[in-house]
């Protein structure tokens, strides 16, 4: 499985996080998906994701995609469910 960390701007409310997590586990090869609206991140994990599907699903909400973030030291946990 593997484990991506994009950033995205524009996301302020929890609806912005439900559409984001919704639109993006639409994509094949996508397993789950988890918006931290604090931080602008999204953390997307599946067998085969794919960085363009992803960044048209996240421009198509009228999002910012900024691309793929560096990794979290291991053993943090950063992320809001």
């Amino acid at each position: 499985m593997t484990i991506k960390t994009y950033i995205v701007e524009g996301m302020t409310c929890k609806n912005c996080k439900a559409h984001v997590e919704k639109s993006i586990k639409n994509i094949t090869g996508v397993d789950d998906v988890i918006v931290d609206l604090a931080n602008g991140q999204v953390r997307v994990s599946g067998n085969e994701i794919n960085d363009l599907k992803v960044k048209q699903s996240v421009e198509d909400l009228g999002y910012i995609f900024k691309g793929e973030a560096h990794s979290a030291p291991r053993g943090s946990d950063i992320w809001l469910s």
